[in-house]
């Protein structure tokens, strides 16, 4: 039986956080670890075999799922991974029928995480952007279909440069750039050892003041196209002080400095949703010691994480 793989890059979103789904201007840098999709044809009439593997190659998640001639998908599996997953396969269906219309074979699906799944690198969007490939459909309304959000994180899986976007109603532009900074080995990305739920942070989100939100997109964009020229490591820190000043504003919280490295001699800005998954830090050496100290052990160099090829 013919196999066939994808591959999709994950994600970190520079600039633009939440107001990205208000038509923000937002910098977005794919990553260099993704998630890879192989799937196969078998002989198993009706039926598909799912596996999903963390990069040490250990199993996470495993299941079969059956589809009928209505192309109606089901599983004995009750978990939420499972349903979801029937929900892809089920809107898949509604778009490419041809897919499952040969009676006589069924398929198998292994998909493989290059990166930590707590590290909020885009464990659910790269999935997608990959089923997206596979089946030949339009990712961005997959992911609007299935998981909601900007769609910023399908435009860094199918980029392998930094990218800038924007989404103003149903217009998404995406324009792929350069960002390559002279002090880039100043900057460094530190995990925050908890995964902050995206979904719920969003659902806060829409309940803050439409203008109060207008107001702090329009001076998100100017820090987001000033981000792009900065050419020195002072001035790229002023501009993410001044980007977390304005969205800690917004959002009536702290930002991440003043709540847990209020000493923290440089700059540090929080990326994708506030309180968990990766801070991005200024400084050399001993500001990675600082952050040791206080047992956060995951530091990845800035070359480490992103793509730019």
């Amino acid at each position: 039986m013919n196999s066939t793989t994808f591959y999709s890059h994950g994600k970190l979103l520079l600039t633009g956080e939440y107001l990205v789904l208000d038509g923000a201007i937002a910098l977005g840098l794919p990553t260099k670890k993704g998630q890879k999709l192989k799937v196969k044809t078998t002989q198993f009439s009706q039926q598909i075999h799912w596996e999903s593997k963390l990069a040490d190659n250990s199993t996470w998640l495993s299941m079969d799922f059956q589809w009928n001639q209505n192309l109606n998908f089901s599983s004995e599996e009750t978990s939420p991974e499972a349903q979801k997953l029937i929900e892809i396969f089920n809107y898949i269906a509604s778009q490419k029928p041809k897919l499952f219309q040969q009676k006589k074979h069924g398929f198998s699906f292994c998909s493989k995480l290059e990166f930590d799944k707590n590290w909020g690198l885009g464990s659910s969007s790269t999935l997608i952007n990959n089923f997206a490939q596979w089946a030949e459909i339009d990712a961005f309304q997959l992911q609007f279909k299935i998981f909601g959000g900007s769609g910023y994180d399908i435009a860094c899986a199918q980029n392998s440069t930094p990218i800038i976007y924007q989404k103003e109603e149903n217009q998404i532009q995406v324009e792929p750039t350069q960002f390559l900074p002279k002090f880039k080995n100043q900057l460094f990305f530190v995990y925050l050892n908890q995964k902050k739920n995206s979904r719920q942070a969003i659902q806060h989100y829409k309940t803050l003041n439409p203008i109060t939100k207008l107001d702090a997109k329009e001076r998100i964009d100017e820090i987001s196209q000033q981000i792009l020229h900065a050419d020195s490591l002072a001035d790229f820190e002023s501009l993410l002080t001044a980007h977390e000043k304005i969205m800690a504003t917004l959002l009536e919280e702290f930002p991440i400095k003043g709540c847990l490295f209020q000493d923290y001699p440089k700059a540090i800005k929080s990326l994708g949703a506030w309180g968990g998954d990766f801070i991005l830090a200024t400084g050399g050496e001993a500001q990675k010691e600082y952050f040791r100290k206080r047992n956060y052990s995951t530091i990845l160099d800035y070359d480490e994480m992103i793509l730019d090829v």
